[in-house]
């Protein structure tokens, strides 16, 4: 009888202890399985507390990081708003195969490529926080974003001056300069608005005139150049231009035939690089026939400016003061 009584006691101390055991095993388990779930919630945590913003680009609405600190820009226009909100020192890369003049600050700055052909290699060892491009890289955007969130603006030509409004704004959405650059909007729009309101007064005709390398080409209200009409109130000597990105075709004979009182004047191969020597449209003796070759009303406007940028903050200032020399 005493056997079997150790016998049994026995049994029930091994049960006791494996019990035991198990139950340390599971309460260790649930300990690590809690452990685990508070590190998950803590990385989804830190996700989202990178801040974004919503903007509006050339494809319609965009999620891009806040207030980025590494960007590459393509978009000589962007870049030039960049610098007057004061934001130079987030700019890591760009194309400076025909950097403008007046963007020269930006010389130091490693070089992406051209603007027609970037380096992908370059931009993607530069681990950008963004990308900003234009028209002339849009055929890369689908590699650019493999790279990094990259967004699209440009000037819509049926309204030059409202999809340049909207650009720069949505720009400086991005960095927090909102208010920067409503006041620095507002100051370009004051000194259209004059410029607009003398023109208003007065039934003299224009023509804009790019030249490339001896070639002559025209733009009318709904192009690249359509500003000049849209928002500075200069009026047309021809209604009816085609609508094309290099404008349409002309020569000699057509600026005689039109007269216009004022021609302006875009020399695309001085801003590109070339040989311009056939390009003064001032010298030529059909020009010197018309109204604004007899009165002096030939004016050149900055080739890099308007050919390269023109659609940012310290274009538009540059090309206000190219167009007022027509009054």
């Amino acid at each position: 009888m005493k056997k079997f009584l150790s016998t049994f006691l026995l049994a029930v101390s091994v049960i006791t202890l494996a019990a035991c055991g198990n139950s340390k095993e599971s309460s260790s388990k649930e300990s690590s399985s809690s452990t685990t779930q508070v590190s998950s919630s803590n990385e989804t945590s830190k996700t989202d507390d990178i801040k974004v913003v919503e903007i509006k680009d050339k494809n319609g609405k965009k999620t891009v990081p806040y207030n980025p600190k590494k960007v590459v820009v393509f978009n000589y226009s962007s870049l030039d708003t960049l610098d007057s909100l004061g934001l130079k020192d987030r700019v890591v890369g760009l194309p400076k195969d025909v950097l403008p003049t007046y963007l020269k600050q930006y010389d130091d700055v490693e070089s992406v490529g051209g603007v027609k052909e970037p380096d992908l290699e370059k931009v993607n060892n530069i681990k950008p926080d963004l990308i900003i491009i234009s028209g002339r890289q849009k055929d890369y955007q689908e590699q650019f974003e493999k790279i990094a969130p990259t967004v699209f603006f440009s000037v819509e030509e049926s309204a030059p001056w409202k999809s340049t409004q909207e650009g720069i704004q949505e720009l400086a959405k991005i960095f927090g300069k909102e208010e920067e650059a409503d006041k620095k909007l507002a100051s370009i729009q004051s000194s259209m608005d004059k410029l607009k309101e003398e023109n208003s007064k007065s039934d003299k005709k224009s023509l804009i005139i790019m030249a490339s390398e001896g070639s002559l080409s025209t733009f009318g209200k709904d192009s690249r150049f359509g500003i000049i009409y849209d928002a500075y109130g200069f009026k047309p000597a021809d209604d009816n231009i085609k609508s094309e990105g290099h404008g349409q075709s002309v020569s000699y004979e057509y600026i005689a035939e039109k007269n216009p009182d004022i021609i302006f004047t875009i020399d695309r191969t001085k801003a590109i690089g070339g040989d311009d020597s056939k390009n003064n449209l001032a010298d030529n003796d059909l020009v010197k026939g018309t109204n604004a070759g007899k009165n002096g009303k030939v004016i050149s406007l900055d080739p890099q400016v308007w050919y390269l940028a023109g659609s940012g903050i310290e274009s538009l200032e540059v090309m206000t003061s190219d167009l007022q020399k027509a009054e």
